[in-house]
């Protein structure tokens, strides 16, 4: 699973998700993608699951990119604990997914197995997103 090597700070508050995506909105790598509708958070786990159900529907075919990396450490503390003595341990890394934000690119193959695939890696995530082409394809 994805999770930054050497963190610089163990933990983080939790902030907000305000406003549009201004960088990785627009298709770099491949001709097909999958871009999000609405704001959220997706975890490591999630992203492992689509890009598993994409390269599987790809049977293996083309390229997959994965223009997303959970970057923010989520805390929690055990259930049943009292208020106060600090904060709990990490738990799993998120990453905050603003609306217009690239999550998945594809390239190598066709329209068609493109959009099966990267809709069936969406199914995969807690956040709507959509398909979109390269016009110049």
């Amino acid at each position: 699973m994805l999770q930054p090597s050497k963190p610089k700070f163990r933990k983080q508050h939790k902030g907000r998700i305000h406003g549009k995506a201004q960088s990785g909105s627009k298709l770099n790598f491949g001709s097909y993608g999958l871009k999000a509708r609405t704001p959220g958070r997706i975890n490591a786990r999630q992203i492992e699951a689509a890009r598993r159900a994409i390269t599987r529907e790809m049977q293996r075919e083309g390229r997959v990119w994965i223009r997303i990396f959970p970057d923010v450490p989520v805390s929690k503390k055990p259930a049943e604990v009292r208020m106060g003595k600090g904060k709990g341990s990490v738990e799993f890394w998120i990453s905050r997914i603003h609306p217009g934000r690239i999550l998945f690119e594809v390239d190598g193959v066709s329209e068609d197995i493109a959009k099966n695939a990267l809709l069936l890696g969406a199914a995969k995530l807690p956040i709507k997103s959509f398909f979109i082409k390269r016009m110049d394809v």
